[in-house]
């Protein structure tokens, strides 16, 4: 070694600490790549990325490599600086114990903490371009990882641990996933973010969370004269109407408008018996079906508008195709006039919002940010009513969820108009 300019052991040493830093450097970035980018990449063809992931389901002789080479590595550097340090300083203990230090110094900073900072900020990048060297040292380090990996693989069994990775732990729940698309914020528009949460949030609402109510269904009462009928029809805001026979819980079929409408412009004169030729049978759905498994069913059988019954076969509401997909993609026609106005909801400069009361909770809670109850009752009625245990008369006010309720009008024994406050420590409120 003496016969070693000192220039060489300098340059040797360099190289060693480079060497150690791309193993490091490479480590890291290995374990933080995405996985998910690089199957994209993978995909569409991306050499390194294949690489990667080859690399990836060989975690164990991967870390041995780089742990076999770091270990190599950091001894050599080691055994030069001593040998630099002698050869400056001369062989006395204080020298070698700051040769140690110096080298501890420069592993850390140089061949450590520094590479794998850099390999953690741009994981995929560095594993892309970094695997294909890797792969080829794991072929030619082969016999050497085998033969270490043999006594760590008896140490794991004899402590009666599992290296094998079940996939079911590899994949990712619906929370997770939806914890993905909120972090994914800067790359994914909002509209497209907003119908992935909604399409996530299908899983767990009920049909008659989203459905038409019993007391809004239009539809048509084949006992009304049939002037009353064709009126109906006529000034109708919907391409489909149920048809019944004296109550509703009676339904008989599903009109079709335009046929109706077919029907009207002839010059014969219209009766009962032709618009009920014109019937189509009726789709009934449990009101305790998923929106997601019922978005499915109107897949299979071909349908779009369903009436929906409870367990006594009565009507409930009516919900259709459409329904299940503005609860997904937001509103995006109006059957009705008043109907945009009804699901709306925002606060005015004074922090107050008025409501109908038959506004879906979830509808205010989507557009308001509020957390009201929706395991019980599904409009602001139906959660007034239960709250008091009766029908209030107004003006009462309560408080429910951080809100405060003011009831503004009661019609028809149901609470008609409510004005929904902030919640503020200044205003006062009766507790009903």
């Amino acid at each position: 070694m003496d016969t070693v300019p000192l220039w060489a052991l300098v340059l040797a040493l360099a190289l060693l600490i480079l060497f150690s830093a791309f193993f490091a450097m490479s480590e890291t970035a290995l374990m933080a790549a995405n996985k998910y980018r690089l199957r994209h990449l993978a995909e569409r063809g991306n050499r390194g990325a294949i690489t990667t992931l080859w690399l990836l389901e060989r975690t164990d002789r991967f870390l041995s490599l780089v742990l076999i080479a770091n270990i190599l590595l950091n001894a050599m550097c080691a055994a030069l600086v001593t040998v630099i340090a002698i050869r400056l300083f001369g062989a006395e203990e204080s020298v070698v114990t700051g040769a140690a230090a110096a080298v501890s110094f420069l592993l850390i900073v140089f061949a450590e903490v520094s590479p794998k900072v850099i390999g953690a900020t741009y994981p995929e990048p560095i594993a892309v371009a970094t695997s294909l060297p890797l792969k080829g040292l794991m072929r030619v380090g082969r016999p050497v990882i085998s033969f270490v990996n043999l006594f760590v693989r008896g140490l794991l069994k004899l402590l009666r641990i599992r290296t094998s990775v079940d996939p079911a732990r590899q994949r990712l729940s619906r929370e997770e996933l939806r914890s993905v698309v909120l972090e994914g914020g800067s790359f994914i528009p909002q509209k497209h973010r907003s119908i992935l949460l909604n399409l996530f949030d299908l899983e767990s609402v009920k049909i008659d969370d989203i459905m038409t109510p019993r007391s809004q269904i239009e539809a048509i009462d084949l006992e009304d004269p049939i002037d009353t009928i064709v009126e109906a029809l006529a000034a109708c805001y919907h391409n489909k109407l149920p048809v019944f026979e004296g109550e509703i819980n009676r339904v008989v079929g599903i009109l079709h408008v335009r046929k109706a409408l077919a029907l009207l412009r002839s010059h014969d004169a219209v009766r009962i018996e032709q618009l009920r030729a014109l019937l189509v049978p009726p789709y009934f759905i449990p009101e305790d079906t998923r929106a997601l498994d019922q978005l499915q069913h109107f897949q299979e059988e071909r349908e779009r508008l369903g009436i929906i019954v409870d367990e006594y076969g009565e009507v409930q509401g009516l919900v259709t195709l459409d329904d299940i997909i503005e609860e997904m993609i937001g509103s995006f026609t109006t059957s009705e006039p008043d109907s945009a106005a009804a699901c709306s909801a925002s606060w005015n400069e004074c922090g107050e919002c008025l409501l109908d009361g038959s506004t879906p909770l979830r509808d205010i809670n989507k557009q308001l940010g509020l957390a009201l109850p929706l395991d019980g009752p599904r409009t602001v009625n139906g959660l007034l009513l239960e709250t008091l245990q009766e029908i209030p008369e107004a003006p009462i006010a309560l408080k429910i969820g951080g809100c405060v309720f003011e009831v503004v009008q009661v019609q028809n024994q149901a609470v008609k108009q409510v004005k929904l406050l902030r919640p503020a420590p200044s205003r006062r409120f009766l507790v009903g």
